[in-house]
């Protein structure tokens, strides 16, 4: 089976505030191993979290071995105050807050940074985000901070214009990725950068009846186009669910975005999406990793 290389083991697929509310009194590790035995299940044996602002993906960390787990963390996701990104992590407010921000995440043995650059899907809304996100001068500097600081960088990141410049700057990793323009696809598939295109959220959406599913369909089916766009043009491409998110169960939401991922690029050319999938894991495992 695939690495999982995008989840938040925090967060439960159901409720987010309800899974958060297990460790507010202290790190529960009830949860956190119930994930763990979801992906053990499903033969994953690789998972690169998001991080969280109470210290479970922190704990999860320690616990992975237990399950044969290869488990990265950021410890925490950075996103500028006001913005997008507390669910699951720290802000800043201003250059020399999120250095140190930085900083403190490599102390204490971070495995990469995370950073929050856009908002979220409006999945009732095809073309919408809850925000434009960063402007491409602060993207460049937070990307390049970490990099100067030896860390490798992951960034949440959806809409043409905070991707663009995630991608001029050098990200490692580009997660989402919604509402990308020809252009910036271009650039994205020339580039290193790693694209994990997380499908299962919207398409896990589908029929259950809280968002229309017209909306949905129109969503997927564009983030769907675009997958295959890049791949086709030799892009990178990584596989991540997004686990923990609304009805993406940790283990069974991996097999889902592969299911996607195949649907995308076509049943004919699965080989070659495999072999780029294992090409990108292989990286995010030797690159992004503490030390």
């Amino acid at each position: 089976m695939f690495g999982e290389c995008h989840a938040h083991i925090i967060m439960d697929g159901k409720n987010y505030k309800a899974a958060v509310g297990l460790h507010r009194d202290g790190v529960a590790d009830g949860p956190i191993r119930e994930h763990f035995a979801a992906w053990q299940q499903a033969d994953v044996t690789f998972v690169r979290d998001g991080g969280d602002a109470r210290g479970v993906s922190a704990r999860a960390r320690e616990i992975a071995p237990e399950y044969g787990i290869d488990y990265r963390t950021p410890l925490f996701a950075i996103h500028k105050k006001g913005h997008y990104g507390g669910i699951v992590g720290l802000a800043f407010n201003g250059r020399e807050e999120y250095r140190e921000l930085v900083r403190r995440a490599k102390r204490e043995g971070a495995d990469f940074i995370k950073i929050m650059v856009s908002g979220l899907m409006e999945f009732d809304r095809y073309g919408v985000l809850t925000e434009e996100g960063l402007s491409a001068e602060e993207i460049r500097e937070m990307i390049e901070t970490a990099h100067d600081m030896g860390m490798k960088v992951m960034a949440h990141c959806n809409g043409d214009g905070p991707a663009r410049a995630a991608i001029r700057a050098g990200l490692d990793t580009l997660e989402h990725g919604d509402y990308l323009e020809r252009d910036t696809l271009d650039m994205l598939a020339e580039s290193r950068t790693i694209w994990v295109p997380t499908l299962a959220p919207t398409g896990n959406l589908l029929g259950c009846g809280r968002y229309p599913d017209e909306q949905v369909e129109q969503i997927l089916r564009r983030q769907m186009k675009c997958v295959r766009y890049v791949f086709d043009r030799g892009g990178r491409l990584g596989l991540g669910s997004d686990a923990g998110a609304y009805l993406v169960p940790h283990g069974q939401g991996l097999l889902d975005e592969y299911a996607l991922m195949k649907q995308a690029v076509g049943p004919e050319r699965v080989p070659e999406l495999n072999e780029r999938l294992r090409e990108s894991e292989s990286w995010i495992k030797k690159e992004m990793k503490r030390g």
